[in-house]
């Protein structure tokens, strides 16, 4: 797969630790590209749904591929949503090219850019707490449904589905009329001035025009990691949203990342503590 360069990448629900999360996918596209800054924009790793039961080595890879393009030189700015919004409290942290901020603002070839999660204008986050949360359960019950569901599917050499994909495809099947959330966000970036506003949150990948009161402003979602496989991307002059093709596996990146089970890590203990011990001696 040829390497691309936009100058900036913008992913959005990406939700690890969570069985919906399309972690292999997602370390593909992170190796078909070199950005210059790197956004993660909210919900990345879900802490409503974290269980120490459940984080596979794709997910490890993921991380340990952010790792290895930050020390390529991609800054990495993770924009907090509702789902990890545990690390609000460390907006405005840095740590060499990784940084932690609650939005983002750019300007580029004279455009006002604003990069939001977007859960600030959904009214049942704030409103009905506990209802966001029944719903994030549900999804969780579908995605685990869902994983069984595709398993059978390969064993019939049948294509897999994603079936809240299909659900959801069948409500917004019309991505021009505008909903309240859009008309939210479209609203408050007029007034700020803004003529790109770029966010997540709906799982909806979507880019069109939103005109408040003579102002026009540029309204992308960049999708996410869960159904759509989505990415907001800078280059030449121009944002664009990114659909990821799902590649034949043995067009993939070589795995760079070797993961030991839990007896290679208690042998590799046995034997650095033999190591200590003569050492000591």
């Amino acid at each position: 797969m040829k390497v691309r360069n936009p100058e900036i990448s913008v992913i959005s629900d990406v939700h690890l630790a969570t069985y919906a999360s399309k972690a292999k996918e997602l370390v593909r596209y992170l190796k078909s590209v070199r950005p210059k800054k790197l956004v993660l924009n909210g919900d990345f790793i879900d802490s409503w749904r974290f269980s120490r039961n459940y984080f596979p080595k794709s997910h490890l890879k993921v991380l340990r591929q952010l790792i290895k393009m930050m020390e390529q030189g991609t800054k990495v700015i993770y924009i907090t949503g509702n789902h990890d919004e545990i690390f609000r409290r460390f907006n405005n942290t840095k740590m060499g090219n990784f940084s932690i901020v609650n939005q983002l603002e750019l300007e580029m070839n004279g455009q006002k850019i604003w990069i939001i999660h977007g859960d600030i204008f959904d009214l049942i986050i704030h409103q009905a707490k506990w209802l966001a949360k029944l719903g994030a359960a549900a999804y969780g019950l579908i995605s685990l449904l869902n994983r069984f569901v595709n398993l059978l599917f390969k064993s019939l050499k049948a294509k897999e589905i994603i079936i809240y994909k299909s659900l959801k495809d069948r409500i917004y099947k019309d991505k021009t009329v505008l909903t309240k959330f859009e008309t939210s966000i479209g609203e408050m970036a007029a007034l700020k001035d803004y003529d790109v506003v770029i966010c997540g949150h709906t799982h909806i990948p979507v880019d069109k025009n939103i005109t408040v009161k003579g102002h026009t402003v540029r309204y992308i979602n960049c999708g996410d990691w869960v159904e759509h496989f989505t990415a907001a991307e800078y280059s030449d002059d121009n944002w664009n949203l990114y659909y990821f093709s799902n590649e034949p596996e043995d067009e993939t990146f070589p795995d760079e990342l070797f993961i030991p089970d839990s007896k290679q890590v208690y042998q590799s203990i046995l034997e650095e503590f033999a190591i200590t011990q003569l050492s000591c001696r």
